[in-house]
């Protein structure tokens, strides 16, 4: 069964908690409030399809200090922040850190609803980019020095023999690290290759200018 999507509400009043966790659970969404900003950071990891609702000014951590401490731990859900201060040049700061969106009180539940769904579609989005980056990191890792290299050359269009040629190799050499690459990364024809350089950062060699 797919897990619903989880907004975290983290606001010291509790009648703007329960407001929104009441707006956000009839549009169908999972709902986690907490009083304060230590409170959540008391919370185990999560690791699924979320995004934070968080108030700017609370007694003790802040919202702004929460956040930056969920920046420098590499925690990358999206951060709505609320602030019933109109503190303009806080949110303006804060969307520049990278938070989604900054909304002040009393906000419409139709207009807050609507940000949240973008934000948890956009925190969606960017697990699935992160899940397949860090499996074609792990593919890569699983290349020799020479398998890189050999890919680098293939990915610029160059035959085995040119790339021989460049390295100081025979082509029989480089086709057999050329057949070792393709099969330890599962991609076989050279447009794939491109691709899968591309999203790995793996940058095409001179060619023949070697």
């Amino acid at each position: 069964m797919k897990q619903k999507s989880t907004v975290f509400v983290v606001d010291d009043d509790a009648s703007v908690r329960k407001s929104l966790s009441r707006c956000f659970r009839l549009a169908g969404l999972q709902v986690e409030a907490f009083a304060s900003a230590h409170d959540f950071l008391r919370r185990e990891h999560f690791d699924g399809n979320g995004c934070l609702v968080l108030d700017i000014r609370m007694p003790g951590l802040s919202g702004t200090d929460l956040f930056g401490e969920l920046l420098k731990a590499d925690y990358n859900m999206p951060v709505v922040f609320l602030t019933g201060h109109g503190n303009i040049d806080t949110g303006v700061m804060a969307m520049k850190d990278g938070a989604f969106d900054f909304l002040t009180k009393p906000v419409d539940n139709e207009k807050i609803t609507k940000i949240v769904r973008a934000a948890l579609a956009k925190d969606a989005v960017d697990r699935d980019e992160y899940f397949e980056k860090t499996q074609i990191q792990q593919r890569l890792m699983a290349l020799s020095d020479r398998e890189v290299e050999v890919l680098s050359y293939v990915i610029t269009g160059m035959l085995n023999k040119q790339i021989a040629d460049v390295l100081k190799v025979s082509e029989i050499t480089v086709k057999k690290h050329r057949g070792s690459v393709t099969a330890k990364l599962g991609v076989y024809s050279v447009a794939e290759l491109v691709r899968f350089s591309q999203k790995a950062g793996v940058q095409p060699a001179n060619g023949l200018d070697s």
